[in-house]
């Protein structure tokens, strides 16, 4: 099979095989297991970081960025920590990878009356090419990446202030 001599592998009985499969399978598990958990925690500590960038405006704490390559369950668990953080809030967070970006947003607290998710996720969606949409608290969708992204996060506060006033 491998070269033509016997080793390990012609010789091993297909209990063997399959003795060994399951060891790494389980070996798997237990690596992907330890992964969900050093993401949980770097989420956690990420979004205390981002927490403490909040601005205020109208009242309300607002939190927007741009990060790197967060897949969609660690977008959602970075937004579901700010949001036990900051209870009366507007957070955006745009994850970009490959000249795209993910979008989820967040409202809570007082500023549900005045702004829903899906308003402030079309107004970043329609200034880079994308679309989205969602409920009044959470919202998620995308677009390009690009200078058009940066500019839209920066203006984000203009905007709500509009809104929230």
């Amino acid at each position: 099979l491998f070269g033509g001599g016997h080793d390990e592998f012609t010789d091993a009985q297909p209990a063997v095989f399959r003795d060994k499969i399951n060891q790494l399978l389980e070996r798997q598990k237990k690596l992907e297991q330890a992964l969900d958990t050093f993401k949980s925690k770097a989420a956690n500590n990420q979004s205390q970081e981002l927490a403490n960038t909040a601005t205020q405006v109208a009242g309300i704490a607002v939190v927007s960025a741009r990060l790197q390559a967060l897949d969609g369950k660690a977008l959602n668990e970075l937004l579901d920590n700010l949001k036990l953080q900051l209870p009366n809030s507007i957070v955006v967070i745009a994850s970009a990878q490959d000249g795209k970006v993910a979008l989820v947003v967040g409202v809570q607290g007082a500023a549900q009356a005045k702004v829903k998710a899906g308003e402030v996720l079309s107004h970043i969606a329609s200034q880079i090419g994308g679309k989205g949409g969602g409920r009044a608290d959470f919202a998620r969708g995308g677009g390009d990446d690009g200078p058009a992204l940066v500019q839209a996060l920066a203006q984000l506060n203009n905007w709500l202030e509009t809104r929230l006033n």
